[in-house]
């Protein structure tokens, strides 16, 4: 799976290092690291009034919090990988 998260200017702003840092741990906690390819890019194109955007494969979802990652985590990473 391969995971990119924006750190554009606008998500920058919207806390991307801290997504960055949270999928960092989530994916060294469950041993994920040979199964995710985790990566930064700049501008996906889908700018959001809140949160960051990030990109699974080749689906784009916006609005990722800190506040919202487990449940993000849970939903978009791991039911997809298991």
């Amino acid at each position: 799976m391969n995971i990119k998260i924006c750190v554009g200017s606008s998500c920058h702003l919207k806390g991307s290092e801290q997504i960055v840092g949270l999928f960092q741990k989530a994916i060294e906690e469950r041993n994920l690291e040979d199964k995710i390819t985790l990566a930064g890019s700049f501008c996906i194109g889908r700018c959001n009034r809140e949160g960051v955007t990030v990109q699974i494969d080749d689906e784009i979802i916006t609005g990722v919090t800190p506040e919202t990652f487990d449940r993000f985590f849970e939903n978009e990473i791991l039911q997809k990988l298991y």
